[in-house]
């Protein structure tokens, strides 16, 4: 490994070893000139280096190109000078252009102009009997390579500042959704001034999404850059500005693909909490096979589109009681009896108590619905016209219903 270290080194610096002595002092005279044409052709041909009453701006550019210069120069005169210093030049040079915001186009299209000017000057010098013409070549391969490695430099330097704001602006939008689901909430004035450090446009409402953790693993979903994601929680959390704008629901649906989700309640700013809470409560209910999502939203459950469900289902222990005191009597009948019998009683609650209503929600002959009401009346008695009990007994009929249809049953329901 370390001798084919050394021949890659030896490689790189070839090109400037094969130069004849001497040639580097043979040039310099000419460098002055060829650094204000290079200047010139920049400010000339592009647009973002055309400053001319910008001395200041003007001033750098002209550093800037006389120092590349003058580094191939001194290549030229030493093969083997340390490349470093010179390569963290640049790499500041570039993380300088990704921190004023501009991409690297500019900057390397000045490289190329400055190689392009630099050679067609060496080849008119040439031509004028100042220079051998067999230099021509180990110069015009040193040239581009000092120019590619410049180029490289630069971009390492770019790169390196883009991720890093990249990391500083991800962690900006991770603490603004905490901020934003906060309880009790935060202040709107420490939200407005995080969203501005965080690139983020205050919007008049929000929606939380919770989403089911996946095994992404670097592969976390792409969200549209307006939407604050969060994919290191459990569950994973999406914050999604002014939900009921036009395309919003698609939006969210596309960026998750697929994905177990449950969208919150659309909140005023500081009241994400809510919305967080009830869309984790609804995501819990997608993954017990109680709620699914709408066909048009890609299996994304919006809970706003099972308010009672997520009020009924609340909480398991609690509705669990109401039956085991309510649905109590069903219990003295054999099991298939007794769900014949729950569905029936369901559905006389919720049909006014009309026979003929209740045959035909349940597809069975109205004489059938009237001997399971004599048996339920014999079970039930007096409780049958309390409007409280009637009321317990829907509550804890349709939760059987509803669990039932998942697949599970919880205590004192019909089994």
């Amino acid at each position: 490994m370390p001798k084919r270290a050394g021949a890659e080194e030896v490689d790189i610096r070839g090109p400037f070893k094969s130069l004849p002595p001497g040639l580097h002092d043979r040039l310099r005279p000419f460098f002055a000139d060829i650094t204000e044409e290079v200047v010139r052709a920049i400010r000339t041909e592009i647009p973002e280096y055309a400053r001319p009453t910008d001395d200041t701006y003007m001033q750098g550019v002209h550093r800037g190109v006389d120092h590349a210069l003058q580094g191939f120069l001194e290549r030229m005169a030493e093969p083997d000078i340390d490349w470093a210093p010179v390569k963290a030049t640049y790499q500041r040079i570039g993380r300088g252009e990704a921190e004023e915001g501009r991409s690297l186009d500019s900057f390397q299209w000045a490289l190329r102009l400055g190689a392009r000017v630099t050679w067609r000057r060496v080849n008119a010098l040439v031509d004028d009997g100042l220079l051998p013409r067999h230099v021509l070549g180990a110069f015009g391969e040193a040239l581009f390579l000092h120019l590619d490695e410049m180029a490289a430099a630069t971009t390492a330097g770019y790169t390196e500042a883009r991720l890093h704001a990249a990391g500083e602006l991800q962690q900006r939008r991770a603490r603004l959704i905490d901020l934003l689901t906060a309880d009790p909430p935060a202040a709107a004035e420490a939200i407005a001034d995080l969203a501005h450090a965080a690139r983020w446009t205050v919007p008049r409402a929000v929606a939380v999404v919770a989403v089911e953790h996946g095994p992404w693993s670097g592969t976390e979903p792409i969200v549209p850059p307006e939407f604050l994601a969060r994919f290191d929680t459990q569950p994973a959390v999406l914050v999604v500005p002014d939900p009921e704008g036009p395309g919003r629901a698609r939006a969210v649906a596309g960026a998750l693909n697929g994905l177990r989700a449950a969208m919150g309640p659309t909140v005023a700013l500081q009241e994400g909490a809510r919305s967080l809470r009830w869309a984790a409560e609804a995501l819990d209910l997608v993954r017990r096979g109680v709620l699914v999502g709408a066909e048009e939203d890609a299996g994304v459950v919006r809970c706003q589109d099972h308010l009672s469900t997520l009020l009924l289902l609340r909480d398991d222990a609690l509705l669990d009681a109401v039956a085991e005191r309510r649905l109590r009597p069903l219990e003295q009948v054999r099991p298939p009896q007794r769900e014949r019998l729950a569905e029936t009683l369901l559905s006389w609650l919720q049909s006014g108590r009309g026979v003929t209503e209740v045959a035909a929600r349940l597809a069975v002959h109205p004489q059938t619905v009237r001997y399971r009401m004599r048996q339920l009346d014999e079970l039930f008695g007096g409780l049958l016209h309390d409007p409280a009990a009637r009321f317990e007994m829907q509550l804890a009929l349709r939760a059987w219903e509803l669990r039932r249809g998942a697949g599970f049953g919880g205590g004192g329901t019909p089994e």
